[in-house]
Order: structure tokens, then C-alpha cells, then sequence
């Protein structure tokens, strides 16, 4: 074939490749990332409006200033009530920084081990669960066990189980994802048995023992164990793009003010949460920052050293493609950018 027809063939095979990744760009986000950056943080928030979401909260906490609310968008829709900073959000995952700080107390106080292995705790779960006898509590806390994510099972969503038992009985007998130690990945099971093991050692539903030796201790009087807890009309609204229905009444696990969530996650980093050697146990376990992602709530708390600020953003509706998931992190980044410029 001469050479100028093959040139010919490869520039109208780019340019076809061209044209369909260009169809499957995410527009809504490319569009939200390349706007030219809002003067002030309550600007981006109004703005995250544009891109879809019903309601945004965002608290910030930066050294030397006063503590920042900011919110846009509705708190509830149907009821035509704006939303507000000091309302209640499903947090989700992020209440997984609460669990090991719990975890790396009972360790310290020798209640608990981090060798020790699922076996020990629960007997009953060997011949059901793959591995029983090598997954250890620190590879639990570390998403290191190998043990299958029960929200990931088939259609999980569509139907949530409402206690414990019945979603331990979707993983149980199922292959493990990887030999213990061996590899990451995330799963909602491995907390699920930490909080088991809590209730099993202290005796007592462990929210209680994370209501005592961390909400008490940080005056935290806005971050509850479920909405069966609070005033409903408190919580946020929640949608799910394509269902119709309010999912603020569904009962899927803590719930916070971003106020509240930001003073823990500052003394989760400055380590006045901690006593002792608490903190070096936790650092040995688990990470300073999380995310949250339920149906209807998304969510992001982290600490950023360089400018000394916790920035906690909560935004909702959730969608099945993931593409509020990629705007809210667009949106958070942009608050930032506005931070670090300002400072």
C-alpha cells in the first residue's frame, strides 16, 4: 500500500477514536472545572448549583480565622426550605474515623488486640467465612482482610437489609477477594464486625462508647448513631436522581452537622482526641481524612496542612453514572483553590 495511503488510513482512524471519545467525555464536569474561579468560597458553593445538586453545605475551619458556614440550594425542596449550614447529613463512611478511634482506644485500654484474629472474636464465623483464622482486627480497621464488600452484592441497593445479621449473611461462604495482608480493598463488612465486636466487648451498643470517649470529650452535640435519634425535619433532604422519594427517613447509620464533623476531624489531626500512645496506634491503622457516599448523601471531610484548615463539604442528590460524585470533588477542589489564593 503506498505510504500517503496509509497516512490517509491512520489520520481517519484518529480522527473516528477522536470523535468517539469526545462522546463519551463527562461534559457536566469539564464544564464545572474549567469555569473561571468565583471571588469568594459562597460564590463556588452557589455555583455547585448549576451542575445539579439540590442543596450544599460547606463548613471550613482554617487557623487564625473564625470558623466559616456556607450553604446554597435547598434543605427541603418539597417544603421550600433553604438550605442552612447547622442541618444534619447522613455522613456514611466518614463515620469509619469515629469507629477507629473507638477501636484504637479499647486497643489501648487492652480490651481489645490487634492481633488477634476473627476466630478469636467470633468463633461462630469459622467454616463461613474465608480465613477466619488469619483476618486480625488491624487488617479489618486497614480494609486488609480480603472479607467481600456486602454493599457491593448484586442489586444491594435496591433492597438494603435493615440489621447486621442479614447483611453479614450476604458475604458469608463467599470466596475471599484476596489472601488476609495480601492486598486492599475497601469493604463496609469489615466495619460491620468492628461494630459487632464493640457491642460484644463493651456490652453495650458501641455508640455509646463513641458518645462518651469522643463526642463528650470534644462537646459534640450534633452527631448522632441513626435519624430514628434525631427530629426529622433536622435532616437534610436526600435524592437519588430518577427516584422520586425523600431518603432522609431511611435509616442508614450516623448523621452530623458538618460543624460537628470538622472540630472532630480537627482533633483527629491535631491528636487531642487522643491519650497516651492512642495516637500512635491510630496512625499505625487508619487514615486522617474520609469520604461518604450513601444514596442521596455524598460527603467529604479532610485536613489540608499547607494551609492549616479542615474543609467539610456536604452535597446531594447521588446518581448511578457517579457523575455528582466527580462534580463534588470538583466543587471541593475549587473551594480550595479560593483558600489557597486568598491566603
Amino acid at each position: 500500500m503506498p505510504t500517503d495511503r496509509k497516512t490517509q488510513i491512520i489520520r481517519i482512524a484518529l480522527l473516528i477514536g477522536t470523535i468517539i471519545s469526545l462522546y463519551f467525555v463527562p461534559w457536566p464536569m469539564l464544564k464545572a472545572w474549567l469555569k473561571p474561579l468565583p471571588d469568594t468560597v459562597q460564590e463556588q458553593v452557589e455555583d455547585a448549583l448549576d451542575h445539579g445538586f439540590d442543596g450544599v453545605i460547606v463548613y471550613i475551619d482554617q487557623a487564625g480565622q473564625p470558623p466559616a458556614f456556607h450553604a446554597a440550594g435547598w434543605h427541603d425542596p418539597k417544603k421550600n426550605i433553604p438550605a442552612y449550614p447547622e442541618a444534619l447529613f447522613k455522613i456514611a463512611s466518614i463515620s469509619k474515623l469515629y469507629t477507629a478511634v473507638a477501636i484504637t482506644k479499647l486497643v489501648h485500654d487492652g480490651r481489645l488486640s490487634l492481633d488477634k484474629t476473627l476466630a478469636d472474636y467470633f468463633p461462630e464465623l469459622v467454616g463461613r467465612m474465608k480465613y477466619a483464622d488469619k483476618v486480625t482486627l488491624s487488617m479489618l480497621v486497614q480494609h486488609r482482610s480480603g472479607i467481600p464488600n456486602y454493599t457491593n452484592t448484586p442489586n444491594y441497593w435496591m433492597a438494603p437489609k435493615e440489621t447486621n445479621e442479614e447483611n453479614l449473611e450476604l458475604v458469608l461462604d463467599l470466596p475471599a477477594s484476596f489472601e488476609p495482608g495480601t492486598s486492599y480493598e475497601y469493604s463496609n463488612t469489615n466495619y460491620l464486625l468492628l461494630g459487632e465486636l464493640m457491642d460484644k466487648v463493651l456490652g453495650y451498643p458501641h455508640f455509646q462508647f463513641i458518645q462518651k470517649a469522643i463526642l463528650n470529650r470534644l462537646n459534640l452535640k450534633n452527631t448522632f448513631a441513626s435519624v430514628s435519634d434525631v427530629d426529622p425535619d433536622r435532616v437534610m433532604s436526600g435524592y437519588y436522581v430518577g427516584y422520586p422519594h425523600d431518603l432522609k427517613g431511611e435509616d442508614m447509620g450516623m448523621l452530623a452537622t458538618a460543624e460537628d464533623v470538622g472540630i472532630f476531624l480537627r482533633a483527629l489531626n491535631d491528636g487531642s482526641v487522643f491519650d497516651g500512645e492512642e495516637q500512635e496506634i491510630y496512625s499505625s491503622i487508619y487514615v486522617y481524612e474520609h469520604t461518604g457516599l450513601i444514596p442521596g448523601y455524598q460527603s467529604i471531610a479532610r485536613y489540608h496542612r499547607d494551609i492549616d484548615a479542615v474543609v467539610v463539604q456536604f452535597t446531594g442528590p447521588t446518581d448511578f453514572e457517579g457523575y455528582n460524585w466527580g462534580l463534588a470533588d470538583i466543587v471541593y477542589g475549587r473551594v480550595l483553590k479560593i483558600l489557597r489564593r486568598n491566603k
